[in-house]
C-alpha cells in the first residue's frame, strides 16, 4: 500500500495543495496582484506535476488496449481538461478571442511542437521513423475541414448571422467527429496502427493494472481540473495591467491540457515507435477543434455571449503554413529530423507571433 502511494507522490502534492487552494482562492487574490501571480505559477507547476502521472497511466492503458485506442484515451482526456478549464475561465469573465485563441495555440503546440521536437530527436537517434502513412492523411484532411468550417469560413460570416452559423458549426463538428470516431474504432482502425519489430529501445510501463490506471486517469483529470480552476482566477489577477500579450492565458491553457501528451509523444520518439507521436499530436488537434468548438459554442448562445472563432490574419497564415507543411511532410509514412525541423521552426514563429500579440 505505501509502495503504490509513494508512486503516485505528484498526485498525492496536487490533491493537498487543491485542498489548501480552494479554501483560500478569495483571500490569495485579495492579498495583491504579485502574490496572485506566484500563487498562479506555483499552481501550474503543480499541475503539471499531476499531468505527468496521468500521462504514465494513460501510457500503461494505451499497452493495454494497443493502438488506436490507447492514444484516444489520452487525448479526448486531454479535450476533457481543456474544455472545463475553458468553461470555467469564459464563466469567470467574457472573453470573446479566448476558445479561439486556445484551440489554435492548442494546434501549433500539437502539430509543431509536440512533432517537431518528437521528429527530430527521433530523428537523430533512429534516422527515419517509419509510421502508417494513412492516418497523417487521414488527420490533415479532417483538421482542415475542422478548422477550415469553424474558425476561417465565420470571417465571412455577417455579425447578424452569427448564432445561426454558431448552430450550424455545433452540429456539423459533431457529425464530423462521430463519423471519424466510428470508422478510427472500426472498418478503417488499421489507417492509426503500425506494427513494430521488437527492440531493445522500446519502452515499455511494467506492473500496470487497467483498472487501476483507468481510475487514477480520471481522478488525475478531475484533480487537475479542480487546480486549474483557482489558477485560472489567481492567473487574470496577476497579469492584470501586467501588459502581457492576450493570446497568454490561451497558450498556458493548450500546454496544460497537452502536458499528458508531450511525455509520452517523446518517450515513444525516442523508441523508435513514431505511430503513437502521429496519433497523439494529430488525434488531440482533432478533438480540440471538433470537440472543444461545439460545446464552447453551445454554451455561448445558452449564455448569450458572442465569441470570436475566425482566426486573426496572422493566425490564418500560420494555420495555412502549418497545414502545408504537414501534408507534405507526412505523406511518406516516414518522418526524420529535417522535417521536425520545419515544424520546430513553425513553432518559434508561432511563439514569436504570439509575444507580438498578433
Amino acid at each position: 500500500m505505501w509502495a503504490a502511494l509513494k508512486k503516485e507522490t505528484f498526485l498525492l502534492i496536487a490533491l493537498i495543495v487543491a485542498f489548501v487552494a480552494m479554501p483560500l482562492e478569495h483571500s490569495i487574490i485579495h492579498a495583491g496582484q504579485t502574490v496572485s501571480l506566484i500563487a498562479a505559477l506555483a499552481l501550474i507547476a503543480v499541475i503539471i506535476m499531476a499531468s505527468l502521472r496521468v500521462a504514465h497511466h494513460a501510457e500503461i492503458l494505451a499497452e493495454k488496449v494497443g493502438e488506436p485506442y490507447g492514444t484516444m484515451i489520452l487525448t479526448l482526456s486531454a479535450v476533457l481538461v481543456e474544455v472545463v478549464i475553458l468553461a470555467i475561465m469564459l464563466s469567470n469573465a467574457h472573453n470573446p478571442t479566448l476558445a479561439r485563441d486556445t484551440i489554435y495555440s492548442a494546434v501549433m503546440l500539437d502539430m509543431n511542437g509536440i512533432i517537431g521536437i518528437a521528429a527530430i530527436m527521433g530523428g537523430l537517434k533512429h534516422g527515419e521513423q517509419p509510421y502508417n502513412d494513412a492516418s497523417g492523411k487521414t488527420y490533415i484532411v479532417m483538421i482542415m475541414t475542422g478548422m477550415g468550417v469553424s474558425m476561417l469560413v465565420p470571417e465571412f460570416v455577417p455579425v447578424a448571422h452569427w448564432k445561426v452559423y454558431s448552430m450550424f458549426s455545433i452540429g456539423i463538428m459533431i457529425f464530423l467527429y462521430a463519423m471519424f470516431l466510428r470508422l478510427q474504432t472500426t472498418k478503417h482502425s488499421y489507417f492509426f496502427a503500425y506494427t513494430y519489430a521488437a527492440s531493445g529501445e522500446e519502452h515499455h510501463v511494467h506492473g500496470g493494472k487497467t483498472a487501476h490506471s483507468a481510475i487514477i486517469l480520471v481522478a488525475g483529470l478531475i484533480l487537475i481540473g479542480l487546480l486549474a480552476e483557482v489558477m485560472s482566477k489567481t492567473l487574470d489577477v496577476g497579469l492584470e495591467g501586467a501588459g502581457i500579450p492576450p493570446i497568454f492565458s490561451a497558450l498556458t491553457v493548450a500546454t496544460i491540457s497537452a502536458s499528458p501528451e508531450i511525455l509520452t509523444a517523446l518517450r515513444a520518439a525516442l523508441a523508435n515507435r513514431m505511430q503513437p507521436v502521429i496519433n497523439i499530436a494529430l488525434g488531440a488537434s482533432l478533438s480540440t477543434v471538433v470537440l472543444t468548438v461545439p460545446v464552447i459554442e453551445l454554451l455561448a448562445l445558452f449564455n448569450n455571449q458572442q465569441i470570436h472563432m475566425a482566426l486573426t490574419p496572422a493566425q490564418s497564415i500560420m494555420t495555412a503554413l502549418t497545414l502545408l507543411v504537414a501534408a507534405i511532410n507526412l505523406n511518406d509514412g516516414q518522418t526524420n529530423a529535417i522535417e521536425g525541423t520545419t515544424h520546430f521552426v513553425l513553432f518559434c514563429a508561432f511563439l514569436m507571433l504570439s509575444f507580438l500579440g498578433l
